[in-house]
């Protein structure tokens, strides 16, 4: 009878919902990828022996490798949703073009990391990994860069509604747990953008971030994920 509750019991259903999503196996795995970046950064830092800092550093180079075999192929997904997002009629103009610009700068970021996938599986090595995987960081920059312009806009836009609505009337108090809601969720998107700005920023040498900063701005902005597909899953 205990199985038989535990088996049955909803959260069961729910966890089963969630892995079976390609997005909830990858933030799980980023998750722990960015913690081991920040953990190996942190006992190096502590002086303590190599041998305590390999296993992180495998966990973080190998789940890298995994993640990018699990990106293989989406660029084409992006490319979509830029032309679907160009072609739209009612979308605000500004939020318009930062929706194009964030899916070319994911999709070309996806490209270029595809390419490099056989020089970092060591299946075939290529000298033009190291320019391409550049380039990878490059796109995937400007479509964070995007993100972050919609993001702050949107929140600018709602702060307006805001300003406007009577929330003595029915329709006001609606309107306002509505807007609320939709504030809360681009802050959330917002602030895991601007954590993760922080890893092509310091790879492409635009800030001089270390390995901690990263690995935990990287977990904090995977957690996000990891919260957000889980309610999407529910």
């Amino acid at each position: 009878m205990v199985a038989d509750a535990l088996v049955y019991h909803p959260s069961v259903a729910h966890y089963l919902k969630y892995v079976a999503t390609t997005v909830g196996r990858d933030k799980v795995l980023r998750t722990l990828q960015y913690f081991s970046r920040f953990y190996v950064w942190y006992l190096y830092r502590t002086n303590h022996p190599n041998s305590s800092l390999a296993p992180y550093e495998a966990m973080k180079k190998q789940f890298a490798l995994v993640r990018k075999a699990m990106r293989l192929g989406k660029n084409v997904e992006h490319f979509k949703a830029a032309a679907v997002a160009m072609d739209s009629k009612n979308m605000d103009p500004v939020l318009k073009y930062c929706a194009v610009g964030r899916q070319l700068g994911y999709a070309f970021y996806l490209s270029f990391d595809a390419v490099t996938f056989l020089d970092t599986a060591g299946i075939r090595p290529t000298p033009a990994a190291k320019r391409l995987q550049q380039e990878a960081y490059r796109a995937w920059f400007a479509g964070l860069l995007f993100n972050t312009v919609s993001g702050i806009y949107t929140l600018y836009q709602v702060r307006l509604k805001q300003q406007t609505i009577d929330k003595k009337e029915g329709e006001g108090v609606v309107e306002s747990k509505k807007l609320d809601r939709e504030r809360s969720a681009t802050t959330i998107q917002l602030v895991s953008d601007l954590c993760d700005l922080t890893v092509p920023s310091a790879a492409l040498g635009y800030a001089n971030l270390d390995d901690g900063f990263v690995g935990l701005a990287g977990t904090v902005s995977s957690l996000i994920g990891v919260w957000s597909q889980w309610k999407k899953t529910a």
